[in-house]
């Protein structure tokens, strides 16, 4: 089984909503559907259907969260060089088509979300960065196409 590499904060934040949907959301749905039954014939009682629809929903959350965090591998970032890019460190961009910078976090492909600025190493810019030094330029085939960026900063 391969191992996932994870920041402590995306394994900690994890963790936690997986504590949420077993102590509260699981009992919660279990109450509603408690309450749902005592409303009798179960065929056409569609606040029973919503609360077991909801159930399944929950429970295989449950389920993709214990294997993400049983396949986790914890990297610690915060004492790494930064010299050249690797997981977790940030690393400011510039692209050289249009000018434009951008700041990432390199983390784990389950804990990426490129709006908040954390990037997977998995994907097509993270692979193009990992290695790379403060001044060198990469090329990477995106869904959009090439494109080019210069590495401007690396830190943890």
């Amino acid at each position: 089984m391969e191992r996932t590499p994870i920041t402590k904060e995306g394994y900690n934040q994890l963790k936690s909503e997986l504590e949420h949907l077993e102590k509260v959301e699981r009992y919660a749905i279990i109450k509603a559907i408690e309450e749902a039954r005592a409303h009798g014939d179960l065929s056409e009682n569609a606040e029973y259907h919503a609360a077991k629809e909801r159930q399944g929903h929950v429970e295989g959350r449950i389920q993709y969260l214990k294997a993400k965090l049983g396949n986790a591998e914890v990297i610690d970032c915060a004492n790494q060089p930064c010299d050249r890019v690797v997981f977790g460190v940030n690393v400011r961009l510039a692209n050289l088509d249009t000018g434009e910078e951008v700041s990432y976090r390199l983390v784990g492909p389950d804990e990426s979300d490129i709006q908040a600025g954390k990037l997977s190493i998995t994907s097509p810019l993270g692979k193009a960065l990992l290695g790379k030094e403060a001044g060198e330029e990469i090329e990477f085939r995106s869904p959009a196409g090439m494109r080019n960026y210069e590495v401007l900063e690396i830190t943890n």
